[in-house]
């Protein structure tokens, strides 16, 4: 479990985590509000915002206010799916799963020629970033959606 060693609010909505594990984060929580319905309203208050604060030893993130508060793991997992996903990021996904690049490109949902350009640099669309960063936290994806291929030429049907 990630534990939360200090906070600070910066620009709404923007706070920026020192974890206990000693790496750091800049989140944007814009999206975990939005959705959080009249609940998390309270949060675009300047002064609500800046009251940022760790409880429950690094376990959890609120502010002053009802029931405002999110939990270190998802916070975690939200700074973690917006940091950048590049080339090494996408080639140690390939090394990983074992998939050939006719693999990954079936299993992404993209043409071959695509799945090449991302391999030699070219930048990688933000659905391919997700469902990359999906399948490595949740291997069902794989076993779900993954077909792998099959040597050779096709039988002719006659």
């Amino acid at each position: 479990m990630p534990r939360i060693r200090q906070v600070t609010a910066l620009a709404y909505p923007l706070v920026s985590i020192e974890w206990a594990d000693g790496t750091a984060s800049t989140v944007n929580l814009i999206g975990w509000i939005a959705t959080g319905g009249g609940l998390l309203a309270a949060l675009a208050s300047p002064a609500v915002w800046s009251s940022a604060y760790a409880e429950d030893f690094g376990a959890t993130l609120a502010w002053d206010g009802d029931d405002l508060a999110i939990d270190a793991f998802h916070l975690r997992q939200i700074a973690e799916d917006q940091r950048d996903f590049g080339l090494s990021d996408l080639k140690a996904w390939q090394e990983t799963t074992g998939l050939s690049n006719n693999e990954a490109a079936d299993f992404l949902g993209v043409s071959l020629r695509s799945w090449n350009n991302y391999r030699s640099g070219a930048p990688i669309s933000t659905a391919v970033k997700m469902l990359l960063r999906a399948s490595q936290r949740d291997p069902l994806l794989m076993h779900a959606h993954y077909r792998p291929r099959r040597p050779g030429r096709p039988k002719h049907v006659a």
